[in-house]
């Protein structure tokens, strides 16, 4: 099980919390304490601010590894159902894999993002790695979006907030 999330909401470029206080490591001591470390290896991915990021860095970090994930052995992803499909188009783009190998894994909780602005984003990530396969050409192809849409006035832009 690797947690993932380092930054929480906040300006670009802003101070993040401390080692020890970044979400994928509270998530992970929240499991350890519920007693998951008893039946999987866990692990915490602590740089990222995006959702490319978390997975980007979890590839990087070799957190996955060995792991081979497939139809029989599909890899979970973990977020609330608005955001899933993205997460999806995601880690197809950055761990190849798609279809039944991969598995949904809804959670509930309060929904702090309109559903139309994660559709917006959906899109806009759909377009805007097209073509891209591997984490450091997400990574770039990231960072000139988010430039661009600073430029063109639109604040931090669709890939710097941080949504699960």
């Amino acid at each position: 099980v690797v947690f993932t999330g380092g930054w929480p909401h906040g300006p670009a470029g802003a101070p993040g919390p401390p080692a020890g206080f970044r979400e994928g490591e509270l998530m992970r001591v929240l499991a350890h304490d519920a007693g998951l470390d008893a039946y999987v290896r866990s692990d915490a991915e602590t740089r990222s601010r995006t959702t490319l990021q978390n997975l980007a860095h979890t590839v990087q970090d070799g957190l996955l590894d060995p792991a081979e994930f497939t139809v029989d052995r599909p890899l979970g992803l973990v977020s609330h159902p608005w955001h899933l499909p993205r997460v999806r188009l995601l880690a197809a783009r950055v761990l190849g894999l798609s279809g039944p190998a991969l598995r949904d894994v809804p959670v509930t909780g309060p929904d702090p993002v309109p559903a139309r602005r994660e559709r917006a984003a959906r899109v806009a990530c759909r377009l805007g790695y097209l073509g891209l396969r591997t984490p450091e050409a997400l990574l770039r192809r990231e960072r000139g979006l988010t430039r661009a849409a600073r430029l063109l006035g639109g604040g931090r832009g669709f890939a710097v907030r941080r949504s699960g």
